[in-house]
């Protein structure tokens, strides 16, 4: 299960680069928080993309953990991660931005799915 779970890392590592790069004033608004702010974010809303950032990391390393990839996790925070990663999914399916639902629906899929093989088939 460890290559699933490395499809999980990878995506969340996409995210996390993305949310830094809006961090630093990217001019991508238009793909994220339902394109109400398009171009670069403002300063406060940049701050919590790079928050975003972290957690995105650490839902990762939750799930590599579950897999045995890594050891030094604390195990609890699978569910919690799945549970954030299925109300993300939800998020990105019902945005009223266009592209943000056809750029990380399928990001986020792939991640629920990849992160729900850890759990049952690992």
């Amino acid at each position: 299960m460890e290559s699933v779970a490395w499809i999980y890392a990878t995506c969340a590592g996409v995210v996390a680069l993305f949310q830094l790069a809006l961090a630093y004033g990217a001019p991508w608004g238009q793909w994220t928080l339902g394109g109400q702010y398009p171009g670069k974010l403002p300063l406060a809303v940049r701050f919590g993309a790079m928050i975003q950032s972290a957690l995105v990391l650490a839902m990762a390393a939750s799930v590599l953990h579950r897999a045995g990839v890594i050891e030094s996790w604390p195990g609890w925070t699978f569910w919690p991660a799945m549970a954030l990663t299925a109300l993300t999914l939800i998020g990105n399916l019902i945005t009223p931005s266009p592209r943000e639902r056809r750029l990380w629906a399928p990001v986020t899929a792939a991640m629920l799915v990849s992160g729900l093989g850890v759990a049952f088939w690992g």
